[in-house]
């Protein structure tokens, strides 16, 4: 839905019979819309793509709160405490010798990428913190180190 300028504004489970339904409403997403959203919640300052992923990565992390505590967590308090417990240990983790290759969103972003193709192999969630252990030690230093953003190269 986000790549086609949508975004998932209600969802809903109904209990229908012997079964459920999911019931999504939608909207229409303004350019930088996620960008905004994250920033305003977290003070992350990020493109688009990396801010819808961190986003969905806070709704997740706030539906763990909600069933965990078994009531109602604000958006506001999912958001501080992801950052808290859940992006800035995995950032402050990434070793000395590597900061600097990518920006830290990449480098979280990617780390969630990560976490879904290991979680895949290995048939169940893995975590973020696995997730990012794995990548710290195999992907990133992998990674060349002028791929920042506006990194200046020496002269050849």
């Amino acid at each position: 839905l986000n790549e086609l300028g949508f975004d998932v504004d209600e969802i809903e489970l109904v209990e229908a019979g012997e079964g459920s339904r999911l019931r999504l409403t939608t909207r229409v997403a303004e350019p930088g819309h996620h960008r905004r959203l994250l920033f305003a919640r977290t003070g992350l300052d990020v493109q688009e793509k990396q801010a819808r992923r961190l986003l969905a990565d806070i709704a997740s992390f706030r539906g763990y709160l909600e069933q965990t505590t078994r009531r109602p967590v604000p958006e506001a308090v999912a958001a501080n405490r992801w950052l808290e417990e859940i992006y800035q240990p995995v950032i402050a983790a990434i070793p000395a010798g590597l900061r600097g290759r990518l920006d830290d969103a990449e480098v979280f972003h990617e780390i969630l990428e990560h976490r879904w193709f290991l979680s895949e192999a290995a048939g169940k969630d893995i975590g973020t913190a696995s997730a990012a252990n794995d990548y710290l030690a195999s992907v990133l230093p992998a990674v060349p180190g002028d791929l920042v953003a506006g990194a200046v190269l020496p002269p050849s």
